[in-house]
């Protein structure tokens, strides 16, 4: 069998940036062990797989596969494969609207524009918020090698995809990271947790923050431009009164350490609901034979 297949930058329009998923259409007929080798494969952070929905309410369904796990959502992977099934033609708007299905449930997806110039954003999943012991924030600050902002204290959010968010002082300090990632994948694994997720506020007008993300259980050191990680994020910088009251948007960049330097647009309602949006660009179209 020969299965679509696409491989989509995300969160840029300039092709070989951003954060790259594999996004395989008309995926039925592959079963979990399939889906599984297919994403190991890869070696991409995640690859995704397009269904039918089974709810009436759903564009379709999509199952999100890192190289070692599948996750009930994330963030690129959902913006990518709205991306690919837009321009395969395989779904349309309605009234710019999209709703993706998945282990999470209902995703909605707003569409803004066309072409080159389309922005996609997906409504992130209702978060839970845990704030670390103390004992952890200490095992984390091992794991960074440096030290994270205790003020506003470093939490576990879960959105389907499960991020440890700290702060930390200043965009040059994030940049120097190197995380003891065996350290790392005890530690999330411990914790439950999809990775770890540090930024820093810029001191100029390049974006409003720089972010890196880390999943070494994942078999991802390094995920070079994360919707998910950059959503819990924002739950964090709400949770903290880290941003101005109102309805907040801002911009954030990523991926710079990985030479895949990316743009998100994240907006911050009032009740703490979190939309993520960016540009897509895809890089690869042919086929899988299975």
């Amino acid at each position: 069998m020969k299965y679509a297949y696409r491989v989509v930058d995300v969160f840029t329009r300039t092709p070989f940036a951003g954060n790259p998923v594999a996004v395989v259409l008309d995926a039925q007929g592959l079963d979990t062990q399939t889906m599984q080798a297919i994403a190991s494969w890869t070696n991409l952070s995640e690859t995704t797989f397009v269904l039918p929905p089974h709810s009436a309410g759903a564009d379709y369904r999509l199952r999100i596969f890192t190289p070692r796990s599948e996750l009930p959502f994330a963030g690129h992977p959902t913006l990518g494969s709205a991306h690919a099934v837009l321009d395969s033609g395989r779904v349309a708007p309605r009234d710019g609207r999209l709703v993706q299905e998945c282990g999470v449930g209902l995703v909605a997806l707003r569409v803004e524009g066309s072409g080159v110039d389309r922005k996609v954003y997906f409504s992130l999943p209702p978060a839970t918020q845990q704030v670390l012991t103390e004992a952890d924030v200490g095992e984390l600050e091992a794991i960074l090698g440096t030290q994270v902002d205790r003020m506003a204290a470093p939490m576990r959010v879960d959105v389907g995809a499960v991020w440890v968010v700290a702060r930390v002082a200043d965009v040059e300090q994030l940049l120097a990271l190197t995380p003891d990632f065996g350290r790392a994948k005890m530690f999330e694994q411990r914790l439950g947790a999809t990775g770890i997720s540090v930024f820093a506020n810029h001191a100029d007008t390049l974006a409003d923050i720089e972010v890196r993300s880390f999943a070494a259980s994942q078999g991802v050191n390094e995920d070079p431009v994360c919707g998910s990680g950059n959503g819990s994020v924002a739950v964090f910088r709400h949770a903290w009164a880290l941003l101005p009251p109102g309805l907040v948007r801002y911009n954030a960049t990523q991926g710079r350490c990985v030479g895949r330097s990316g743009r998100l647009l994240v907006s911050v309602e009032p009740d703490g609901a979190v939309q993520v949006g960016g540009q897509c660009v895809t890089t690869l179209e042919g086929f899988l034979a299975c």
